[in-house]
């Protein structure tokens, strides 16, 4: 198995910046700060993620113009101290018997309205309601859609090499016998495959065969896939914290003319869709892009999701590629290109590439063949 060397490690003063980013957006987007409970937010922007996730209140509190607080139980302390973003911020803990709201409150706007990371509990959230009821609350998702959407170099080498590794993944995985196997079975071979090429946490390895394809989140069961069988492989996970995500449609034996056809009308469907990535464009551009090919090959109504979703330290984050979402496209986004066509009790077809922005177009992160690939 090849090596690739490990990623430039994040520093203190990547996550001070990240940290002092955060809070002038919110200023700029009219809030008086950011909370941000245990999950992707936090490891983005403090590299600290606790063991367990439990009851005990833990948030980030950033404000333009203050030093970045973060609240944690006594008992995780030490943990929290050893995060590799620690030194750019002042910890502030709280022993079990104490009011963890009464801890927080003195650091925030008493009037003040504030974004809330997504995944924070709904306890914590209300206790600090009832600890400052003039505060308001308002989702990061939403009043800060684009704050881990614009990577930097060392975050776009760890999205490449999580690429890297899925294409390597899916080299060997055509190489498997199929027929006569259960899509469980060859869900367990990717999911192998992806830890033996460095992924440190595996998010989904779909494998829908025959008509289990034409359901675009179908999860691997126990169908045996049989000789004729279109089979819709789409798979990714973590690698140095990265998220990896990569779809091929392959074929037990030769295809027939028609599902030849659909074929290739996704492929030329994600081409168009790249061709469409480049600065200045919308978001759903690239959806159009891929959304118009589809529906004039007679197949628009069977192209039922989205085209892409942005990727970084989860799998799906925003910028999302759909009609509507005019915000433009800048360097250093990245996102998934997906178009598929779904033809209900027969099969279906998704060709995915995770894709970057460029000065001057876009760079897919994904290099695998995206011809139809005949497996036994």
């Amino acid at each position: 198995m090849p090596t690739t060397p490990a990623p430039v490690p994040f520093t203190a003063d990547d996550y001070r910046a990240r940290m002092a980013r955060a809070a002038e957006s919110a200023a700029d987007a009219g809030l008086a700060g950011v909370l941000v409970a245990p999950g992707p937010d936090l490891v983005y922007l403090t590299g600290y993620q606790p063991t367990a996730i439990t009851e005990r209140l833990t948030v980030l509190v950033l404000a333009a113009g203050q030093e970045p607080v973060l609240v944690v139980p006594t008992l995780e302390a030490p943990d929290a101290e050893r995060a590799p973003g620690s030194a750019a911020l002042t910890l502030r803990d709280w022993t079990d018997g104490k009011d963890p709201y009464t801890v927080t409150a003195p650091l925030l706007d008493v009037d003040g309205r504030f974004g809330v990371s997504d995944n924070a509990w709904a306890m914590h959230l209300l206790g600090l309601q009832k600890e400052l009821p003039g505060t308001s609350y308002v989702s990061l998702t939403e009043a800060l859609p684009m704050l881990r959407a614009v990577k930097d170099e060392h975050e776009l080498a760890r999205l490449d090499a999580a690429g890297a590794a899925a294409d390597e993944a899916y080299g060997e995985i055509v190489k498997v016998r199929f027929a006569g196997r259960k899509e469980t079975e060859v869900a367990a071979d990717l999911a192998g495959l992806l830890l033996e090429y460095g992924h440190s946490q595996v998010d989904f390895t779909v494998v829908g065969s025959g008509p289990n394809g034409a359901n675009p989140h179908h999860e691997a069961g126990d169908r045996t896939i049989e000789r004729g069988d279109m089979v819709v492989l789409d798979f990714g996970g973590l690698k140095h914290g990265y998220g990896s995500d990569t779809t091929r449609t392959v074929h037990v034996g030769e295809p027939s003319a028609e599902e030849q056809r659909v074929h290739d009308v996704v492929r030329e469907a994600q081409q168009a869709g790249f061709d469409a990535v480049r600065p200045g464009a919308a978001c759903q551009d690239v959806d159009r892009a891929s959304r118009a090919l589809i529906a004039e090959a007679g197949y628009g109504e069977y192209f039922i999701h989205r085209t892409g979703h942005g990727i970084g330290v989860t799998t799906h984050e925003p910028p999302y590629m759909i009609e509507g979402e005019e915000r433009p496209l800048v360097p250093g986004m990245c996102f998934s290109i997906e178009p598929g066509i779904y033809l209900p009790g027969r099969f279906g077809v998704r060709i995915e590439d995770i894709v970057t922005v460029t000065d001057d177009g876009a760079r897919r992160l994904n290099n695998t063949d995206r011809a139809m690939a005949i497996v036994e």
